[in-house]
């Protein structure tokens, strides 16, 4: 995974960890979550459109 061991992994959860404290995590985390999901959605929509005319107009 880039080169990044198990140490330096846990160096790096745990720098975060006394960055944003316990309780803060699950809330970034959830909205990372809702970030993607939008995006994910976005994607679909903009898809979406696309079949359809494609749909409507037979060649």
């Amino acid at each position: 995974m880039f080169g990044i061991g198990t140490q330096e992994l846990l160096v790096i959860v745990l720098i975060v960890l006394l960055l944003f404290g316990g309780k803060k995590i699950p809330e970034l985390m959830k909205g990372l979550g809702r970030g993607v999901r939008s995006f994910k959605d976005g994607m679909n929509e903009s898809e979406a459109p696309d079949k359809k005319t494609s749909a409507d107009n037979p060649a």
